[in-house]
């Protein structure tokens, strides 16, 4: 096979968008979003990690004779894939998705309560451009499943790290969609 150079991919910005869950799926890689998705802001110079699960667990069968392997067993892994990334914003979904919390908004400040309860699922889009070249991933049912520690100090910039566990949403059957503009029909 032929190297082509030109499809070599760079993350070179992007966005990192919530909704509440159920809201209206994108249908392609470059169309607006639904309106109830809101772009989350600055993410931190790491960019983002789409982690996808181990292949699962295997068991290996063998026979008495020789020990001889005869047949190898499978089972799909328990965990979910993962998209991982830090706010640098202190802004409204930020703070709502890294404290799993509502935030109230006065003329003056937003006021939240954290009580450590089970995360519930929202919907979550993350554009990733290279150029012209647009890749896209939705998660129907995204669930924040770990955070890093909230750290303030005075030669960095606050950090809201965030990793959403990308589960099965029971509509669709799946962790999430891509779209890739470099996979059209050539």
């Amino acid at each position: 096979m032929t190297a082509v150079v030109g499809n070599v991919r760079v993350g070179i910005t992007g966005a990192v968008s919530k909704a509440p869950a159920g809201s209206t799926a994108p249908t392609d890689s470059t169309t607006a979003l639904d309106a109830a998705f809101i772009d989350s802001g600055a993410i931190s110079e790491d960019g983002v990690t789409l982690t996808l699960p181990d292949a699962g667990d295997k068991t290996i069968l063998k026979m008495w004779q020789n020990g001889a392997q005869v047949r190898t067993l499978r089972s799909t892994s328990d965990d979910s894939p993962t998209i991982s990334f830090t706010f640098l914003e202190t802004n409204k979904t930020a703070v709502e998705t890294y404290f799993g919390a509502t935030v109230t908004q006065t003329a003056t400040h937003g006021t939240f309560d954290y009580a450590n309860t089970v995360p519930t699922a929202k919907a979550y889009v993350l554009d990733v451009l290279d150029g012209t070249f647009h890749h896209r991933y939705w998660v129907p049912a995204g669930v924040r499943a770990s955070v890093g520690d909230l750290v303030y100090k005075n030669d960095e910039p606050v950090g809201y790290q965030v990793t959403i566990d990308c589960d099965v949403d029971p509509t669709t059957g799946i962790n999430f969609r891509g779209w890739m503009t470099d996979l059209k029909t050539p």
